[in-house]
């Protein structure tokens, strides 16, 4: 049954979103922080503090690498909406046969509902930290929690959803980079770590968790659907020209924030944990981080965690939806889509399964579906009867199948090691 997009705040003129945004380019700002927590989820955290812990600062490289490359692949997507008017699964809606774009749903699916197990499950972990909470309960609340959040976003429109999502990335920043104040890291040490290089077959395998799970594709398809719900379609030239200024500028501060975050956890096990055990599971880096800093910098870390729960489900949520109606063409309520994708990773913590475990398998889901994202983004933003004088630009180009190349040869290992069980 059609419905009204989630997109449309209640009561508001759906053409209303179509007008020109406010001329500031802070006004323009936000979509990007919407897509930005995609990269300071639960599934981030074990893998950059047992780097720091196991190898100090030896892999810095590795997480400002895969920053760069989130920048140039989150603003392709949000240069996307804005100048075509459509979003990334709305023009693959468009382009593929009924079958082939029946498939590309079904994978498309699996990535969100992989990355909905991966929040949830991190979620309820910090709320299991804080409070004893039972984490069959603490999915519970994790999923109770980001309906709210989603109907905030459906009731009052995007922006209000974009502020509180702002919001928990700041509580994610706080949790994560409190502790630095309390343990500095060595900053000859981080600057030595700037230099790529590797030390042994475990740190090329951590090198390759970390830089290959870092452009997920929900953010992906995502990026795109924000952007054309802020600024709608039909735009002319130099408007589109002022919001692309905007949006580098969005995209450039909401990736530095959560690149920052990302290093400072590896610059935290660097400075505290070198060499301690257990550092592998969200649960063993708490303890570990509490035993070494206190007990304040360990809720203040579960804190961030649970922040991160909060938003990266909701996100992903959002994005499932965005998936689904760019190529089915059908709008489902966004609660009601919310309530039915909870109930895998309610299962999953339900029967006992390790949730380490949960988190490594959903990395391995989302490595799967990064291909079918970001190759049709590249291609579409590089051609000219559908970007016009927007098109990529050769260098741009090709830097975009290099970033491309490298990211599906890192995750192709990832698989190959995790499914040969030496990851």
């Amino acid at each position: 049954m059609a419905v009204r997009p989630p997109s449309t705040p209640r009561g508001q003129d759906p053409t209303a979103r179509t007008k020109p945004p406010a001329s500031p380019l802070v006004a323009l700002m936000g979509p990007a922080f919407v897509a930005a927590i995609a990269y300071v989820d639960p599934g981030n955290v074990a893998a950059n503090l047992s780097a720091g812990a196991e190898f100090g600062y030896l892999l810095v490289w590795v997480l400002v690498a895969a920053n760069v490359i989130a920048m140039l692949v989150q603003y392709l997507s949000a240069k996307l909406g804005i100048v075509t008017g459509r979003s990334l699964p709305q023009l693959l809606g468009e382009r593929l046969r009924r079958g082939p774009r029946l498939l590309f749903w079904g994978q498309a699916e699996i990535v969100a509902a992989a990355t909905d197990i991966a929040e949830v499950v991190g979620g309820a972990i910090a709320l299991q930290i804080l409070f004893g909470l039972p984490l069959v309960v603490g999915g519970l609340i994790v999923g109770a929690v980001s309906m709210l959040l989603l109907a905030t976003q459906n009731r009052f429109g995007q922006r209000w959803f974009e502020r509180l999502i702002s919001g928990l990335l700041l509580v994610i920043v706080v949790g994560f980079v409190a502790g630095l104040f309390f343990s500095p890291p060595d900053w000859g040490g981080v600057a030595g770590g700037l230099a790529p290089r590797f030390e042994g077959s475990k740190s090329v395998l951590l090198a390759a968790s970390m830089l290959g799970a870092t452009v997920m594709p929900h953010a992906v398809y995502l990026h795109s659907s924000l952007t054309r719900d802020r600024f709608g379609s039909d735009l002319p030239r130099p408007l589109i020209r002022r919001i692309l200024a905007g949006t580098r500028a969005d995209v450039l501060v909401a990736l530095v924030v959560a690149g920052s975050v990302n290093i400072a956890m590896l610059l935290l096990a660097a400075a505290s944990l070198p060499g301690v055990e257990g550092t592998d599971t969200i649960a063993g880096a708490h303890a570990a981080i509490a035993h070494a800093l206190g007990p304040a910098i360990g809720v203040a870390f579960a804190v961030g965690l649970l922040a991160s729960g909060l938003a990266s489900t909701s996100v992903g949520a959002y994005a499932g939806s965005a998936i689904m109606g760019g190529l089915l063409h059908v709008n489902v309520p966004l609660l009601a889509r919310r309530a039915v994708t909870l109930l895998p990773a309610l299962a999953i913590l339900a029967v006992g399964f390790d949730p380490t475990l949960a988190l490594v398998l959903s990395q391995v889901l989302l490595s799967l579906g990064i291909p079918f994202a970001i190759i049709p983004l590249i291609a579409y933003t590089s051609r000219r009867d559908l970007m016009g004088e927007f098109a990529s630009p050769r260098l741009i180009r090709w830097l975009g199948w290099a970033a491309c190349a490298l990211i599906i040869a890192l995750n192709a290992a990832l698989v190959v090691l995790t499914v040969t069980g030496q990851a």
